[in-house]
């Protein structure tokens, strides 16, 4: 066993749209990032749809336009980036039903790659990859619900973040033989600078059952850490390699994060590089870190939580006034109030996932201002600017 190791973990990626036929592209990840994922032992990386053989989705509008598959040929980019461990739990990963997740599985089989948090049934979705390395290190995916469709017995799907149970069973079994337990997490509001208070406690959770590190994904924006002890959450990690018309009506979703872990028996530390795709090009290139990385302890996340709340409401105001223009895109208060209240548009699971019944009454607390008193300037200019 050796005695120590990294691993780089990435944000979402996914193959269509602005990124469609991208994998022929030689510059589309600079040499820096590059050298950055190459200097890992692993590469961990969200793949945002099932790798398979399907037409390609040109659909423009509605919430059609939101389904995605990778080509197969993308896995070149994959390979060049050394990714060796795939997550698949993920809310795209069933866009084309049992066949593209079947897919994914054979050609991750077939290029020597493991895959996580997603199978054919119950059992494959929830087996960790172990890494026999740095004492042991344990990974295994988990996925919100409703949109991570679960996997059951006889049912292909993802593990849910929301089976405690079952998770305290897998960080314990982890933890029999490994020191390290890594929780990939695909969760949390989309185009949101902090987590909702439900998606942090969740978290933390966590690492109270015994895993060390949580790394996030979905949102499709970078976010904050936070320190837990000796251990760590990542919030989002943003986007990779992604961009879509529905991405660009929102903010940051060019920005993101690549994370190296570096492991030893007895200790971990990270070292974060930031990124931005560079639009047009389509090229993924090193830039500085978000000023929305920061840690953001207890205290400063109770002040600010309203504010980053209500700057998520306008970006649900923004989402919906893109997908159903006719509908939202002059909409009054009282519109918006129907809106939020709808049992289809909040509450999906309560308290776990778009519950607005939960976040409107948190975003109207921001108007009390006490936000204001955080210390996190950076932060709360950057939340401040996406109002």
């Amino acid at each position: 066993m050796k005695d120590k190791t990294s691993l780089v973990f990435t944000g979402d990626i996914g193959f269509d749209r602005y990124m469609y036929g991208k994998w022929d592209d030689k510059e589309l990840i600079s040499q820096e990032i590059l050298d950055f994922l190459h200097s890992a032992d692993h590469v961990i990386t969200n793949v945002e749809g099932p790798i398979a053989e399907v037409p390609q989705n040109t659909t423009q509008s509605g919430v059609q336009q939101l389904l995605h598959t990778i080509d197969p040929a993308a896995v070149k980019v994959l390979k060049k980036m050394n990714s060796d461990i795939w997550n698949i739990c993920n809310n795209h990963i069933m866009d084309a039903g049992e066949f593209g997740i079947e897919s994914t599985l054979n050609i991750a089989k077939e290029n020597g790659v493991q895959t996580i948090g997603a199978g054919m049934n119950i059992h494959e979705a929830r087996k960790p990859v172990i890494i026999n390395e740095a004492g042991g290190i344990g990974l295994f995916g988990v996925g919100y619900q409703r949109a991570c469709r679960k996997a059951d017995e006889n049912k292909a799907g993802c593990y849910s973040w929301s089976d405690l149970d079952a998770i305290q069973q897998t960080i314990n079994d982890i933890k029999k033989t490994c020191r390290w337990c890594v929780v990939v997490a695909h969760a949390g509001e989309e185009f949101t600078p902090l987590p909702s208070p439900y998606t942090r406690e969740r978290y933390h959770k966590y690492l109270e059952m015994g895993a060390d590190i949580v790394v996030g994904h979905h949102p499709h924006v970078p976010m904050n850490y936070e320190t837990v002890g000796d251990k760590i959450i990542f919030y989002s990690l943003g986007n990779f390699i992604f961009d879509t018309d529905y991405q660009r009506s929102q903010y940051n979703t060019e920005f993101g994060l690549i994370v190296k872990l570096n492991f030893t028996e007895k200790e971990f530390s990270y070292e974060p590089m930031g990124l931005k795709i560079l639009r047009g090009p389509e090229h993924i290139v090193k830039d500085e870190l978000p000023p929305i990385f920061t840690d953001v302890q207890e205290e400063e996340f109770n002040l600010l939580s309203p504010l980053s709340a209500k700057m998520h409401i306008a970006a649900t105001k923004r989402q919906m006034a893109y997908l159903k223009p006719q509908e939202f895109k002059n909409a009054t208060e009282e519109k918006w109030k129907e809106h939020f209240s709808e049992p289809l548009r909040t509450g999906r699971v309560p308290g776990e996932t778009l519950d607005f019944f939960i976040l409107c009454p948190l975003a109207e607390k921001a108007e009390e201002g006490t936000w204001k008193q955080s210390k996190l300037e950076e932060v709360k200019k950057y939340i401040l600017e996406q109002m």
